[in-house]
């Protein structure tokens, strides 16, 4: 069972943590994985779980050739598992095995013995770790596995185990679907999430029952496809509509100067955002606390506006469903002007964070959008660290979206961005064409105006391909570029 959703209200008041659920962590290290890696990407997944508001008090870890295909552990460790839980053990070996092995284990782990991986079956199990008394492991109610694994895997791990297993995909699911707000959000969440049930349909309960009634039962598990299929159909249909709408949007946006706050999760993007442009997004310390996308103009505010959006976190092994679900989100980022790719200075594994960055950005294809790297709670570091860091990463912008001084210098560096590829010129307005003028200042840095018999002459500095097509609407003449 999951824990209970909580709803605005509920975020006001912290949760003891002695009160929230418990969970347990799985992992398998795999050949060319680290130790740090493997660890660094368990610490993740627990603050993922905790995310979902579990409590993680304990972890089962073995390092495997391949993920054991019957319930990801091996059978030894599977029965070591299942001692900790109150399961059984069982996932399709010969039962009397696994019992007596799971009360050699739990003998040993009551006397705080250090007993081996001696799987006979097992030849890649190289854990060998020692055994130590879990504590507060009574009333576990999530195993959350840190790899993507099949439905017969899953099923078989919970049938062992008797508690409801989660994969690193599932997971990250639930989150995106408690944290959605917006409709479109919803059900960009919803399709993902039918697309990730529908293969565990028939290794769900309901589908073992009717599998067992043969003909009834393959008709009915093909119910279960279909109306997933169905809704699947409509809520692309709706998101469609909806995603005009969000088109149309943009597209009235396109002349506008763009920026896309872009990183992992928890980097500190929405903080960022509210600092840079005085709104009140959500901001709190969780992993994809932020999924609807905000676009709000830079404070104090400069002519022609520039626009700041904020986009939804990455994360290592993010699911390609929700990749495709969110690319209309994403959208955002590969149409801005420039990106910034905030990080989060004070994580060790900063380095693989913005790498699953770039690889994502590639995919949704913003990667050839111009970008500066942004290193982001530099206050968290201590002074040799930030100098290694700086000369490490020379070209980044350095900060702390705390500091009201280092957010103003970074907006000032955006604003240099933007007019760096400037041009300066002088453009003839006819008394006819006055239109134009709220529309130059709207979309060009205006530095002054002076009346003529023949018009307005208006000196401005602007991007060349904005000057550009003010020409093609002008008489021929109108625009003269100047020299800096």
């Amino acid at each position: 069972m999951l824990a209970p959703q909580m709803t605005s209200a509920d975020r006001t008041a912290p949760v003891p943590v002695s009160s929230l659920p418990k969970a347990l962590l799985v992992g398998v290290r795999l050949p060319g994985v680290s130790e740090q890696e493997f660890a660094s990407s368990l610490d993740e997944l627990e603050r993922l779980v905790k995310t979902l508001g579990y409590r993680v008090v304990a972890r089962v870890t073995q390092t495997r050739g391949t993920l054991a295909p019957t319930a990801v552990l091996g059978e030894g460790k599977l029965v070591e598992l299942a001692a900790i839980t109150g399961g059984s053990g069982h996932a399709g070996v010969e039962v009397e095995r696994v019992k007596d092995k799971a009360r050699i284990r739990r003998e040993a782990i009551e006397a705080g013995q250090t007993v081996p991986d001696d799987d006979d079956d097992d030849d890649d199990d190289q854990s060998g770790a020692p055994l130590t008394p879990p504590a507060d492991t009574d009333d576990l109610q999530l195993i959350a596995v840190d790899h993507e694994i099949s439905p017969s895997q899953l099923r078989n791990l919970e049938r062992a185990t008797g508690i409801t297993v989660l994969d690193r995909t599932g997971v990250i699911i639930e989150i995106f679907h408690r944290h959605a707000h917006s409709r479109e959000a919803r059900m960009q969440v919803e399709i993902a999430r039918l697309r990730y049930e529908s293969p565990r349909v028939r290794e769900s309960p309901r589908g073992k029952e009717r599998q067992a009634g043969r003909g009834s039962g393959e008709a009915g598990l093909e119910l279960d496809r279909r109306k997933i299929r169905d809704r699947i159909a409509e809520l692309k249909e709706q998101l469609e509509a909806i995603q005009k709408e969000y088109s149309v949007r943009r597209a009235q946006r396109q002349q506008a100067r763009r920026v896309a706050l872009v990183g992992y999760t928890n980097a500190g993007k929405s903080s960022l955002m509210r600092a840079l442009t005085g709104s009140d997004v959500y901001v709190e310390n969780k992993l994809f606390a932020t999924l609807d996308t905000t676009v709000r103009a830079l404070a104090p505010e400069v002519e022609p506006r520039i626009l700041v959006s904020d986009t939804v976190g990455f994360i290592k092994k993010l699911p390609h469903d929700l990749v495709a679900s969110f690319k209309s989100t994403l959208d955002e980022a590969s149409e801005a002007s420039l990106l910034l790719h905030v990080v989060d200075a004070s994580d060790p594994s900063w380095q693989a964070q913005l790498s699953v960055t770039r690889e994502v950005l590639t995919e949704i294809g913003a990667h050839a959008v111009p970008s500066r790297l942004v290193m982001n709670k530099v206050d968290c570091l201590t002074d040799e660290a930030l100098l290694a860091l700086r000369a490490e990463q020379p070209e980044a912008w350095f900060l702390s979206a705390k500091r009201p001084t280092d957010v103003a210098d970074l907006r000032l560096q955006i604003i240099a961005f933007f007019e760096s590829s400037y041009v300066h010129a002088e453009v003839l307005v006819p008394f006819s064409e006055q239109r134009l003028l709220a529309e130059m200042h709207a979309t060009m840095n205006v530095l002054g105006t002076r009346y003529e018999e023949a018009g307005v002459y208006v000196d401005v500095r602007c991007e060349a391909a904005a000057l550009d097509r003010l020409g093609a609407r002008l008489p021929e003449g109108a625009v003269t570029r100047l020299s800096e």
